[in-house]
């Protein structure tokens, strides 16, 4: 069952964020259908936050999306080569986003791979979330700014519930230039071997 909006209107995204992991996360691009398990994701709160594009109340043409109402797709280009995708949480105007950085392939698998550029056996070939786009086929110039409702992207909640000892949570990774912030513990992730 796809999410429904509420679960997206949250208020707090470092929730929302760990609350992400088990949920599955789909995209279906030419008919055909990828996706899987999330296991890793790092929180983003907003204005208050140093690591937050929207820190500040920053409002440009690249942040825009994140004012959206949630269950918006925030798809936005990375060292000028990879497409990073975030869920947007919250109400309108509360730029809160969730960076979805790990998934456990179980759809679509051979696609990915090709994708990739990878034999379909290989390891973590959606780990960490540049590759994740990649092989979900997410494209900032193509899928920012997407209603999570709908028939390209997706995320649903197959009622995948994990252990508190089965998740890791740390600080977010590359945001040194946040200060005190970058030591936030809004990263969680799936312990190795659990899936």
């Amino acid at each position: 069952m796809k999410l429904k909006k509420g679960y997206y209107l949250q208020e707090d995204v470092v929730a929302a964020a760990r609350g992400l992991l088990g949920k599955f996360l789909f995209t279906k691009f030419n008919g055909t259908v990828t996706g899987g398990i999330i296991t890793e994701t790092e929180a983003y709160a907003g204005v208050i936050d140093k690591a937050s594009h929207a820190f500040g109340g920053r409002r440009t043409n690249r942040t825009e999306i994140m004012y959206s109402e949630g269950g918006t797709a925030y798809v936005y280009l990375c060292y000028g080569m990879y497409s990073l995708f975030n869920v947007v949480t919250n109400k309108k105007d509360i730029p809160h986003a969730v960076l979805i950085r790990g998934l456990h392939p179980m759809e679509g698998r051979d696609l990915m791979a090709q994708r990739r550029k990878l034999h379909p056996d290989s390891k973590n070939f959606s780990a960490g979330p540049g590759t994740l786009s990649i092989a979900l086929g997410i494209h900032f110039a193509d899928h920012n700014g997407l209603s999570l409702a709908g028939p390209e992207i997706w995320l649903e909640d197959r009622k995948l519930e994990f252990l508190p000892s089965q998740i890791l949570t740390g600080p977010r990774v590359g945001v040194d230039s946040a200060g005190k912030d970058a030591l936030l513990p809004y990263r969680f992730r799936v312990k190795p071997g659990v899936l």
